[in-house]
């Protein structure tokens, strides 16, 4: 089965998820950007959520995380908790 890992940053608006998007374009640490902004309980740990497979995370994130680029900052996702900006650190088949 397939896994995947992680890390994302949460937030309330898309505007400021492509403000943040941005900053880390132009080189903020990701994991800096998290603890500073994300309002989920993994931005204390730089947004790390760990290994899953799919069917574990929203569809939205599945979309993203098992066919985008790795070591990439992807988004924003919107989903029902609000949109997320996502960095796929590894997946294997």
């Amino acid at each position: 089965m397939a896994k995947a890992t992680a890390r994302h940053i949460l937030v309330d608006s898309e505007a400021q998820c492509e403000q943040l998007k941005q900053e880390i374009a132009n080189g903020k640490d990701f994991a800096a950007v998290a603890q500073a902004h994300s309002s989920c309980p993994s931005g204390r740990s730089g947004g790390d959520l760990g290994s899953f497979g799919p069917g574990q995370m929203v569809p939205e994130f599945d979309q993203v995380v098992f066919s985008g680029e790795l070591n990439t900052v992807h988004g924003p996702v919107k989903t029902q908790f609000g949109y997320h900006l996502l960095e796929i650190t590894s997946r294997t088949a």
